[in-house]
């Protein structure tokens, strides 16, 4: 089984930032993507890393719902178990 972890997830949320200074160096898994500055459109971009790197389909109506890291780490999880 394929296991996503919060450092896998960190990464893709750096990667996403395009450089803008973000801090996910402490408890960042419950800290809401907008008091990160990631808008609705970045997480749409999380969520499509997340679908290209492991194999997903995450609909539109689920990617609403994630408004945490810790939302799209539980998700993610979750779909993985499932798939196993």
């Amino acid at each position: 089984m394929t296991v996503f972890t919060a450092t896998e997830l960190k990464d893709i949320m750096l990667s996403t930032a395009d450089g803008a200074p973000i801090d996910l160096d402490g408890e960042f898994l419950d800290t809401p993507f907008t008091d990160m500055d990631f808008d609705s459109l970045a997480v749409l971009e999380i969520a499509t890393r997340v679908q290209q790197d492991y194999h997903l389909a995450i609909p539109d109506e689920a990617v609403a719902d994630l408004t945490t890291p810790r939302d799209v780490l539980d998700y993610v999880t979750q779909r993985l178990r499932e798939s196993a």
